[in-house]
């Protein structure tokens, strides 16, 4: 089944009482979270690295990236590995809700605050009474990623 011209899917995902989505092409993969290996002097949104099948990935904590309150991993707690310029990330996120499939004319531009960046959403979509926030991870990752120079590739 084909999508239709100019849909987009997103993956969804919760961090507290806000759902956000990233574009699908770039999830390589969900995983359940797992054991962290902590990074010395690394910012406070890295939480640290983990092998995944031979490859260091560093795994970021959105929630503390995105100034949230911190809360305790749960069972369902997971890493959403993402690829950017042929790296894979994990971003830590509380869970995955779903795919969602959404048209240019249901989605927003994101607000503007004065003095506050916005430059990492792509815009809020609106699925029925929903508002999901839309993640550009690139222009996300690569600020944590260019502050951290020290962390692994």
């Amino acid at each position: 089944m084909s999508l239709a011209q100019g849909v987009h899917q997103y993956l969804t995902f919760v961090l507290g009482a806000e759902e956000f989505g990233i574009d699908i092409l770039r999830v390589q993969e969900i995983k359940g979270h797992s054991t962290v290996t902590l990074i010395p002097n690394a910012p406070n949104y890295v939480r640290g690295v983990v092998n995944l099948r031979g490859s260091v990935v560093p795994i970021i904590d959105l929630r503390t990236m995105f100034s949230m309150e911190t809360r305790a991993w749960s069972q369902k707690t997971v890493f959403i590995v993402v690829t950017l310029e042929n790296k894979a990330i994990g971003l830590v996120v509380d869970a995955v809700s779903d795919v969602l499939d959404v048209s240019p004319t249901n989605i927003a531009p994101p607000p503007e605050f004065a003095g506050q960046s916005t430059t990492f959403l792509t815009g809020l979509a609106k699925s029925g009474e929903r508002l999901v926030l839309l993640l550009d991870i690139q222009a996300l990752l690569h600020d944590a990623t260019s502050a951290s120079p020290e962390l692994p590739s």
